[in-house]
């Protein structure tokens, strides 16, 4: 499972590492993250009453990533984020995905709903035929143990929503 902050590459040199400018930049966005990630968590009323409250947040999270990642943002009764978990990490054109991990993971943290989410490295938001499948098997697995899957979001160059496109 993974739950770093800000997801970083290591398999590969990063070709800007000697750039203090860049260096400088990274940290920032990297606090940015995390203060954003305490806002959605720590939130007094209904945070993620649709999918644009948590777009910025996953665009910035992972829109600039080489290989696809499959996270969960779990939700209490209130829509309030109980925990954001990246699952499953992939190559550059696609991630497995287990409906029986998620699953464990929504009980392990007592999510009430869940917005997935995942990105396309190509940078095309488009859902797959593979995607669409992959949500519906979920929708139905997290059902069957009382967790509502709310949005699938997709993020690529912009980050699409299933719920809004009627595809949940």
């Amino acid at each position: 499972m993974y739950t770093t902050t800000v997801p970083v590459c290591t398999d590969t040199p990063d070709p800007q590492a000697d750039d203090p400018q860049r260096a400088e930049e990274d940290a920032i966005i990297a606090q940015a993250l995390a203060i954003l990630a305490e806002r959605l968590r720590t939130a007094d009323e209904p945070a993620l009453t649709s999918p644009d409250a948590a777009r910025h947040y996953l665009q910035l999270r992972l829109g600039q990533l080489e290989y696809e990642v499959f996270g969960i943002l779990w939700l209490d009764n209130r829509h309030r984020v109980v925990a954001i978990e990246e699952l499953f990490r992939g190559t550059i054109d696609g991630a497995s995905v287990y409906p029986r991990e998620v699953v464990k993971a929504g009980l392990r943290c007592n999510g009430a709903a869940a917005l997935a989410f995942h990105n396309h490295p190509s940078g095309v938001s488009e859902p797959s035929a593979d995607d669409l499948r992959m949500t519906q098997r979920l929708r139905e697995a997290l059902a069957l143990v009382d967790i509502r899957l709310l949005d699938h979001l997709i993020v690529g160059d912009t980050c699409l929503s299933l719920a809004e496109r009627g595809l949940l």
